[in-house]
């Protein structure tokens, strides 16, 4: 089946925004995209749950134009449920889909799903695989550089994860750069990326460890992928996109000014309002201390923000730090 990639059409290098879960809902893509992400990810959402109509996890379809093109990232370890969450992803209007095999979160991995995954690479190929029948839509999936075998140094790395899937029209891989062991300190391995970039038969979006312009670049120049994912970084930062472009592009970037770093903040409620109600500003409360931690007085401005419990709330905190 002949599948129509959009990241082929992006600008290189490609700027992704990360999955990120608890943080990469509608409201944050939308304002990704605005701050300069080519492509947005969604939180990670849970295959079994969308197979049983999970009203929670249904609502995380939830889907702007303007965060387009969007992808949507599952998980799970069954590949007899795949159609069904598809078709829900689909009937959503998301740009892509992709699969995790990377996350190494302790919930996640209590289930043996996320990175734990690479550990049986014949599962791995049979969720790939249900996933690529069931839809038209560029299939991608994201991993780490290696895992270790269970009560083993023996390592299971994203070169055995590129056979197993060989012959599946994946489209895209998003690498991050470290092992399962490491988490999510310590060094970034370059060559293994670069490697994986010249053994994959299609896009690579190197991820991990990117919290400045300069963090960028040095992936792309060390390991050849074709874009880079922020995550982490851009916890009360997604001007971070723009900034790594211009630095890319000129060699010097920006700091945003207080006034405009209130002024995403307040469209960041206004997106948090629109898609959640009154519990979306109640979620915008971490994103409120991250925009502002390190200033002068940020404790004291926190006990405000950590408050809030309406827009009208959030502009009045806002006119209030100086």
């Amino acid at each position: 089946m002949a599948v129509d990639n959009f990241l082929t059409k992006c600008k290189k290098p490609i700027l992704v925004l990360a999955p990120l879960a608890g943080i990469t809902d509608s409201a944050f893509r939308a304002l990704a995209r605005g701050n300069g992400a080519d492509v947005v990810y969604s939180e990670m959402t849970s295959i079994d749950a969308l197979y049983y109509n999970s009203e929670k996890t249904l609502s995380m379809l939830q889907l702007m134009k303007k965060e387009q093109p969007a992808v949507l990232q599952l998980f799970g370890k069954r590949p007899e449920l795949v159609k069904k969450a598809v078709e829900a992803v689909e009937q959503a209007g998301f740009a892509g889909i992709d699969l995790n095999f990377g996350c190494p979160a302790r919930k996640v991995v209590a289930h043996e799903g996320g990175i734990t995954l690479l550990r049986d690479l014949n599962l791995c190929r049979e969720l790939v695989a249900a996933v690529c029948e069931a839809t038209k839509l560029p299939v991608s999936v994201k991993t780490r550089v290696s895992i270790n075998k269970k009560n083993s140094d023996e390592k299971i790395t994203v070169f055995d994860f590129i056979d197993a899937l060989k012959g599946l029209p994946v489209t895209t891989l998003m690498l991050h750069g470290r092992t399962y062991e490491q988490g999510f300190v310590g060094e970034i391995d370059f060559d293994v990326m670069k490697l994986a970039k010249e053994k994959f038969n299609g896009i690579v979006i190197g991820n991990g460890g990117i919290n400045s312009p300069e963090d960028a670049k040095k992936m792309l120049d060390l390991t050849g992928v074709d874009g880079v994912a922020l995550a982490r970084g851009i916890y009360g930062r997604p001007w971070l996109f723009s900034q790594v472009r211009d630095y890319l592009e000129t060699g010097k970037y920006k700091f945003p000014t207080l006034n405009q770093i209130k002024k995403v903040a307040l469209m960041h409620a206004k997106f948090n309002y629109k898609t959640k109600g009154d519990y979306g500003i109640i979620e915008l409360r971490k994103h409120l201390c991250w925009y502002f931690r390190g200033f002068p007085n940020a404790a004291k401005f926190r006990q405000e923000l950590v408050r809030v419990e309406t827009v009208s709330d959030v502009e009045q905190a806002l006119s209030r730090i100086e």
